[in-house]
C-alpha cells in the first residue's frame, strides 16, 4: 500500500508545472490505470487530459479568489504566491492568457495599492496605444526616476516593476489585449506629441549634441534631444534591443552568470538632453562661444556620470565621480558664508601672488640664517 502511495505522489508532482507547486489536493478518477508501469502511465492519453484539466481548474479557482468583492483574500494570496504567477508567464507560454489577468503591480497612479492589467487598460485614454512600464530595484527608485517626467505631465499611467522577476515576465507577455508593453527607459519612446517646434529645437541643438558626443566618445552611442524629460537636464537610456539598466544590474549580480556576455548584451547607451534646462542652455552657449573651455568639458563629464546614477546604472569609478563633485562644490560654495580672518587673508595673499607679482629667485649659497641659536645650524 505504501509503495502505491509513493508512486502516486511522485506522479502527481509531474502533473503540475513548477510554478503551481504550491497547489495541494486529491484527484479521484475511475479511469486512472494503476496496473501499468510508470512509463506507460506518463504517456497515457487519460493522464494528459487530466493534467490539462487540473491546471485549468487551478486557474479558475485562483480567478474566483481575484473576482471576490473582498480584495483582502486575493491580496493575501498574491503576497504569498505572486512570484509563482510571474514565473508561470516565463515558463508556460500556453497559459499566458490565463496568467496575465492574475498579475498585480504598483503604478504611478496607485503607489499604495496593487492593480491588475485589466484595471490599467480600463484607465487608459483612447489615444494611448501601449502599456508603459519601468523596471527598478525599489518603489522609491521607480517614483523618482527621470524617465517618468513627461509621462506624468501628460497624465499617462506607468507600471512599476520592482521585483527581479517582473521585467522578464512582462517581456515574455509582450502584449495584453492587443496593447504592447513599452519600457520607458529605452530609446524610441513615442508619446504621440511630435510637432514642428520640436523639429526646430532638434536642429537648433544639433551642434551641442555633436559637441557632447565628441567629449564623451565611445561612452555613448549618440546624443539627442529627449522626449521624456521636463525637469531633469539629461538622462541615459538603453538601446532598443539591449538590456535595460535594471536587467544589467541583475545580470551582474548573478554569481554563476556568464560575464563574457555582459558587454555584448549591455547594448548601446543614448545620452538624451533636455533643451529647456538651464545647464543644457549654458553648455549650448559654451560649445558655440568657447568649445575648448576646460570647465565646459568637465561639466559634460560630470553631467554624464550623474546621469548614470539617476538612470539606474553604476558609475565605472565612484571615487573619481566623488572627486569631481567635491571640486564643483568647492567652486560653487567657496566664500559664500564667509571665512575666518586668517583664512581670508591667506586666500587674498594667494590671489595677489598670482596676479603679476615677480618672485625673486635666491641661490642656495646666498641664504643666511640670522638666528645664531638655530638648532639646525652646524
Amino acid at each position: 500500500m505504501s509503495r502505491g502511495f509513493s508512486f502516486l505522489m511522485t506522479l502527481m508532482a509531474s502533473w503540475f508545472p513548477r510554478y503551481l507547486s504550491f497547489v495541494k489536493g486529491v484527484v479521484d478518477s475511475n479511469d486512472l490505470p494503476l496496473n501499468v508501469s510508470r512509463e506507460i502511465l506518463q504517456e497515457s492519453r487519460i493522464v494528459r487530459i487530466m493534467r490539462k484539466r487540473l491546471v485549468r481548474k487551478t486557474f479558475d479557482m485562483i480567478q474566483d479568489i481575484a473576482d471576490k468583492d473582498n480584495k483582502e483574500d486575493y491580496k493575501k494570496f498574491w503576497e504569498s504566491f505572486g512570484k509563482f504567477m510571474k514565473l508561470g508567464c516565463i515558463e508556460d507560454s500556453g497559459n499566458q492568457k490565463r496568467l496575465a489577468p492574475l498579475l498585480r503591480f504598483y503604478s504611478s497612479k496607485n503607489e499604495t495599492d496593487l492593480i491588475s492589467l485589466d484595471q490599467y487598460v480600463e484607465n487608459m485614454p483612447e489615444t494611448q496605444k501601449a502599456i508603459y512600464y519601468i523596471a527598478t530595484d525599489s518603489l522609491q527608485s521607480a517614483k523618482t526616476a527621470p524617465f517618468l517626467e513627461k509621462l506624468l505631465q501628460k497624465d499617462i499611467e506607468v507600471l512599476y516593476l520592482i521585483e527581479p522577476i517582473d521585467e522578464v515576465a512582462i517581456q515574455n507577455l509582450q502584449t495584453y489585449k492587443e496593447k504592447k508593453f513599452v519600457d520607458i527607459s529605452k530609446e524610441d519612446l513615442e508619446l504621440g506629441d511630435e510637432d514642428e517646434d520640436k523639429e526646430e529645437t532638434k536642429q537648433e541643438y544639433t551642434l551641442l549634441c555633436d559637441w557632447i558626443k565628441q567629449q564623451l566618445g565611445d561612452k555613448v552611442a549618440k546624443v539627442q534631444i529627449s522626449k521624456r524629460l521636463s525637469s531633469s537636464p539629461c538622462v541615459l537610456v538603453s538601446g532598443k534591443f539591449g538590456w535595460s539598466a535594471n536587467m544589467e544590474r541583475l545580470m551582474k549580480a548573478q554569481t554563476l552568470g556568464d560575464t563574457s556576455s555582459l558587454e555584448f548584451m549591455r547594448g548601446r547607451r543614448i545620452f538624451e538632453i533636455n533643451p529647456d534646462h538651464p545647464i543644457v542652455k549654458d553648455l549650448s552657449a559654451a560649445c558655440k562661444n568657447e568649445p575648448e573651455s576646460t570647465e565646459a568639458k568637465r561639466a559634460v563629464e560630470l553631467l554624464y556620470e550623474t546621469a548614470l546614477i539617476s538612470s539606474g546604472y553604476t558609475p565605472e569609478s565612484p571615487a573619481e565621480l566623488g572627486g569631481k563633485i567635491y571640486e564643483m562644490m568647492t567652486i560653487a560654495l567657496g566664500g559664500r558664508w564667509g571665512r575666518s580672518g586668517t583664512e581670508e587673508a591667506e586666500t587674498n595673499a594667494d590671489v595677489d601672488s598670482s596676479e603679476g607679482v615677480v618672485t625673486e629667485v635666491v641661490e642656495p649659497s646666498e641664504v643666511r640664517t640670522e638666528n645664531e641659536n638655530d638648532p639646525w645650524r652646524d
